[in-house]
């Protein structure tokens, strides 16, 4: 169990450190990626976002995919920018699909290193507290993929919510990979369509009617849901104080 231990906290080093050497190969070859991707991401300016993609030409891609990464591992930082530029830059389609693997591998990373080194503290505070522990509770790979679905979500506060919960990286994995997909298709197509109003000005109404009578009818449901278990909690401590004698 010791040997387990001490070999599983040297993988950690080891990965970390793989990342570490691969941020730092970006900065020697591109010096002004992480300042320009900052001042990008806090100003949201889309424009310059798209113009700094296509700089890249057949490179495009690659850079666009790594300031996704990056941007989901700092966990504080926008996205919206960059999956409405990919959208702009790379079509709906192609832009769903590379926004959707690196936002996924980003938040995966940044669960990775949330676990390894704020676990132990984060985990104190949250037995500290009656309603935070609810929340490991329903920590499921569905839950995680409910979460991950709702479009703009803050993504830094659910990977930390995941990353002090009991959830398996398996299960972690599937519910960011099954979660991400519906969520970053609705930023990418509503975005689109915002920056190319006047050609998709109906197909973009329809899509915001769509999504507020799906996600309001997921809320109301939920909220059901919620209501019964609280009524059946409600009703078994009532059975049980009959039952005493």
């Amino acid at each position: 169990m010791f040997s387990e231990r001490i070999h599983e906290n040297h993988l950690k080093i080891g990965l970390i450190l793989i990342l570490l050497a691969l941020l730092a190969a970006i900065h020697l070859v591109i010096p002004d990626f992480y300042s320009t991707v900052w001042d990008l991401s806090m100003s949201g300016n889309l424009h310059g976002t798209i113009d700094y993609l296509r700089s890249f030409r057949g490179w495009a891609i690659v850079i666009s995919m790594i300031i996704n990464i990056v941007i989901n591992i700092v966990g504080f930082l926008p996205s919206i920018f960059i999956s409405t530029a990919n959208g702009v830059v790379f079509g709906i389609a192609g832009g769903t699909v590379i926004s959707w693997i690196a936002e996924t591998i980003g938040v995966v990373i940044s669960f990775f290193f949330m676990r390894a080194l704020f676990r132990n503290k984060a985990r104190k505070i949250i037995e500290a507290s009656k309603m935070l522990s609810k929340i490991d509770h329903y920590t499921t790979w569905q839950a995680m993929a409910v979460a991950r679905a709702v479009p703009y979500s803050p993504n830094g506060l659910i990977t930390a919510l995941g990353a002090v919960s009991h959830i398996s990286y398996r299960d972690y994995i599937i519910g960011c990979l099954i979660g991400k997909l519906p969520s970053v298709a609705v930023e990418v197509l509503v975005g689109h369509d915002l920056v190319m109003m006047e050609g998709h000005s109906q197909r973009l109404a329809v899509v915001l009617f769509a999504m507020a009578i799906i996600y309001g009818g997921l809320w109301y449901w939920k909220r059901r849901q919620d209501a019964k278990k609280v009524l059946h909690k409600i009703e078994e401590d009532l059975e049980q104080k009959d039952h005493r004698p």
